[in-house]
């Protein structure tokens, strides 16, 4: 072989080489003709394969069904199509567990959501026994559109390293950031169907195929990412405009209201969280409340606390501390309250004292699956836009929403107890409080991004 032909054999062989290794490696996790490599665990809901599909139909009386990979899985990209009737709830499992030793071999974990109601969260990311949701489609609603009902659909799932990424029909739903679990069994799920349901409604999966090697994730979206890593900013938040207001170490950036610097009682930091320390109950007569050096007008807020039994606090936004009052420093208030255990839940006019209400103006909208026991992380987030709405969020539930400025607005403040505070909440900016109201609140993961 001469040297022209050797050259163009190897560019030949390198070239075809270089486009293998490019090529997206697909594993199918169904072969189309049996349930090789797959099991039943929790409910005994049916599963049959046919026509290269495999059907799953509800059993009356049974608890949640799962087919469930024999195979754990780690990092990789899931594709499969799935075809739904009206009415009928379900999920695909992942990074799922089944153990003994939690609630008698549960299934639990991950669980991309299949929601035909009206509701219409499929794409969101729910946690199955465990801690209920992580994703609502409130957080993403254009995405709510894109379920197909009555028809097949296709959904892809992206978990690479911590982050989480749901797609539907092409259309970005779901991003979180997660460390829980890192690894387990992906699952086809029957729901449990109620008393009054007939049984016999089936839900169909095809075409299901898995990447572990050489992922690619998908181009970067403008889709909310919620962060469950404590104090942690990732890289797609960044892009976004986030970053911590409380670093989760230190008092930087923050210091007592009408001080000069951070209390020297009242307060601890402490493994990755701030809080209040326990004292009288009264208000501002320990450490005092504390406030963020820096001003914000419009902005996106998160934070997570957690309440102990019968506390009171808040989070407080717009304060100027020009008032010169005693007590807590004035501001809008995201009320943070055990509702059931202490009594300014009862005060003020229909609930709004309590938890994640408008202090003293308007009542939040009570969602049980919204409400976390006493003792467990809450997520809270208030976001400040440029035209003066404002929403209050508690745990993927926007229970709060108002305009300041408007008539409706300055009714509410005539008829509350900020009434003698000239212009109460209209600064253009002011600084984030958080109360000490003498009970052990703690906070952390702290982070915000200005709006434009």
């Amino acid at each position: 072989m001469n040297n022209k032909w050797m050259l163009l054999f190897i560019l030949l062989a390198v070239t075809t080489q270089t486009f293998s290794q490019g090529k997206e490696q697909w594993d199918n996790l169904f072969n189309g003709k049996d349930l090789t490599g797959w099991k039943q665990l929790n409910g005994k809901a049916i599963y049959e394969v046919k026509n290269g599909e495999i059907i799953g139909t509800t059993v009356a009386n049974e608890p949640n069904s799962f087919m469930v990979t024999e195979k754990d899985y780690g990092d990789f990209i899931l594709e499969l199509e799935y075809k739904v009737p009206q009415g009928m709830n379900s999920g695909i499992q992942f990074r799922s567990l089944s153990k003994p030793d939690y609630m008698n071999g549960r299934v639990h974990g991950y669980q991309f959501e299949v929601d035909p109601s009206d509701r219409a969260w499929t794409g969101g990311i729910y946690d199955e026994a465990r801690r209920d949701w992580l994703y609502t489609l409130e957080y993403n609603p254009s995405a709510k559109t894109a379920f197909k009902k009555e028809e097949w659909n296709k959904i892809r799932l992206e978990c690479i390293g911590t982050s989480l990424r749901t797609f539907v029909n092409g259309v970005p739903a779901a991003h979180v950031v997660d460390d829980v679990t890192l690894s387990g069994f992906i699952a086809l799920q029957v729901h449990a169907i109620g008393k009054t349901d007939e049984p016999g409604k089936q839900i169909r999966w095809r075409n299901i195929r898995i990447q572990t090697k050489n992922l690619k994730p998908s181009p970067p979206d403008q889709v909310f990412v919620m962060n469950f890593i404590p104090n942690n900013v990732s890289d797609k938040e960044k892009s976004l405009g986030y970053s911590l207001l409380w670093d989760g170490k230190t008092s930087a950036g923050w210091r007592g209201a009408y001080k000069d610097k951070f209390p020297e009682k009242g307060w601890e930091i402490k493994e990755g969280t701030i809080s209040v320390l326990k004292s009288a109950g009264a208000e501002s007569e320990n450490g005092g409340d504390i406030v963020s050096e820096k001003e914000f007008g419009a902005f996106d807020l998160q934070f997570e606390f957690k309440l102990t039994e019968g506390a009171n606090s808040g989070l407080k936004y717009f304060v100027t501390e020009s008032e010169g009052n005693k007590g807590s420093a004035i501001g809008l208030e995201y009320q943070i309250l055990d509702d059931a255990k202490h009594p300014d839940a009862k005060q003020g006019v229909v609930g709004n004292r309590t938890l994640a209400s408008l202090y003293d103006l308007i009542p939040s909208i009570k969602e049980r699956r919204g409400q976390h026991k006493i003792g467990e992380w809450n997520y809270g987030r208030v976001i400040v836009y440029p035209d003066n709405r404002i929403e209050h969020w508690l745990n993927g539930y926007k229970v709060v929403e108002y305009q300041r400025g408007t008539p409706i607005y300055y009714a509410l403040v005539a008829r509350s107890k900020y009434a003698k505070y000239e212009n109460f909440g209209m600064a253009e900016k002011g600084r984030i409080l958080l109360q000490d109201h003498g009970d052990n609140v703690s906070f952390r993961s702290i982070k915000i991004k200005e709006l434009k």
